[in-house]
């Protein structure tokens, strides 16, 4: 494909949890030391000491959301120490101020736990890091930023004992549970066909995302506040330019993971849950430009992407179709009452539709094919949290683990990064090995799947 996709390891073992291998220059001694480390057990009424790094925009979310739990925010991690990163910084005095969070994990030894909200291309090596540091670990949406990342840090927590939790927040919500238990129940009948849209890229607020574009050139100065090389990190060498920051890099290639990967993890969650949706057997992109053969350095301007996923248990077959970009489902005389709006999901079965928002199943509702029909909630089943980083505290507490742990968040991840990759090799359809992580009918997509990382950031 592009410079940037390395070749696919046969090899690899995808059954045990495998190892981080850093660079001499950026190991630490911590890591050096230990072949193991499990993190320490805390009583429920302990603070926990927390570190973030990745401290603007999500990163202060999260900070603010842990203002109100028993933690104490020890260290602050950031590569840009711009205005953003100084304000924060001045919010927190006490704690200790880095640049590089491997420095960080390795002066700091009395960190109980890391908050990961770096753009996407970092995730998967902070938060492998800390977990093998014995940290537990909550990380921003998507997991990480390619499918062997996600299925080794997934296998890394459960190696090493950690408390983790994806911010995927809608998943702490009252709706997303009331909609597993109708399923459950089965109120709203079998369902067979989703689907999920989300206005990202032609749309996105405040996210200002690029698409369908050639690698940006000429020749800027990195600012001043800012260590390129450290915002680089696992991925591979190139300038800086303006267009990357900040909150621009989630359109690119090697940073981001595109309109897909970026609510994916959100409009999808409440089907994927409910459903049991697991692995998809196939899946297949058509978008509005025709990625690699044209050298675009950014996702595609809108795609569709369809999923099917087999039989589970007693659950029929499910075909999913994903739509971004502008785009939402065809005409169809069943959505006749459907406003569909910038983003969400329609759940079809045999009894009627459900139609959910981005976030967790809200605005939540059930309209059948029958207008008589009717029902009443079932009592709960599923225990209810107070707030998704409240959840995540809690389980570094009580080893109770949260409902976005990385064993639920990262099977996820790799179902929206799959359709990530089918994004990027138009038409094909792909056919997935999910237990040997192998695309079984194309070497292409194996090179997406797996990517190159920087010399000394190897994972």
């Amino acid at each position: 494909m592009k410079k940037s996709r390395r070749s696919f390891v046969k090899t690899l073992s995808v059954g045990t949890a495998g190892t981080l291998v850093l660079g001499s220059a950026a190991c630490t001694s911590e890591m050096r030391k230990h072949n193991r480390q499990v993190s320490k057990v805390l009583w429920p009424s302990d603070r926990l000491n927390v570190a973030v790094v990745g401290i603007t925009h999500r990163g202060y979310s999260n900070i603010r959301a842990l203002k109100d739990q028993a933690v104490n925010i020890v260290a602050l991690c950031d590569v840009d120490w711009g205005e953003s990163a100084q304000k924060v910084f001045a919010e927190f005095p006490d704690a200790k101020q880095y640049k590089d969070f491997r420095r960080m994990l390795d002066k700091e030894k009395h960190i109980d736990a890391v908050v990961v909200a770096t753009p996407d291309h970092a995730h998967g090596i902070v938060a492998s890091m800390a977990i093998q540091l014995g940290k537990h670990v909550y990380c921003e949406k998507p997991l990480a930023h390619s499918i062997y990342e996600t299925r080794l840090v997934t296998n890394l927590a459960q190696e090493y004992g950690v408390q983790t939790q994806m911010g995927n927040q809608g998943h702490s919500s009252e709706k997303i549970r009331l909609l597993k238990e109708w399923i459950d129940a089965g109120l709203v009948g079998d369902i067979t066909e989703i689907h999920a849209w989300c206005d990202r890229p032609a749309g996105g607020g405040s996210v200002s995302f690029v698409h369908g574009q050639e690698r940006p050139t000429g020749d800027f100065k990195v600012p001043k506040t800012l260590d390129w090389d450290l915002w680089l990190g696992p991925a591979l060498e190139r300038p800086y330019h303006p267009d990357y920051l900040p909150m621009k890099w989630r359109g690119y290639l090697d940073f981001g993971c595109g309109a897909l990967g970026d609510f994916g993890c959100h409009t999808l969650d409440p089907a994927f849950w409910a459903l049991d949706l697991g692995s998809p057997d196939k899946v297949l992109a058509t978008t509005t430009n025709q990625l690699p053969k044209i050298e675009y350095d950014t996702f595609p301007t809108s795609s569709i992407i369809t999923y099917w996923f087999p039989k589970r248990g007693n659950k029929p077959p499910v075909k999913l179709m994903w739509y971004d970009g502008g785009i939402t489902p065809k005409w169809d005389e069943r959505f006749d009452e459907i406003g569909f709006g910038t983003n969400g999901a329609l759940l079809v079965s045999d009894k009627g539709i459900v139609q959910h928002g981005s976030h967790g199943a809200g605005g939540l509702q059930f309209k059948p094919f029958d207008k008589t029909y009717t029902f009443e909630d079932p009592a709960p089943t599923i225990p209810r949290v107070n707030g998704h980083q409240a959840d995540w505290v809690n389980a570094c507490k009580t080893g109770n683990p949260s409902s976005a742990n990385f064993n639920y968040g990262g099977p996820l991840t790799e179902m929206v990064s799959l359709g990530v990759a089918a994004g990027l090799l138009r038409d094909q359809k792909l056919e997935w090995d999910a237990e040997n992580m192998i695309v079984k009918n194309s070497e292409e997509a194996n090179l997406i799947i797996h990517p190159e990382f920087r010399k000394g950031w190897e994972m």
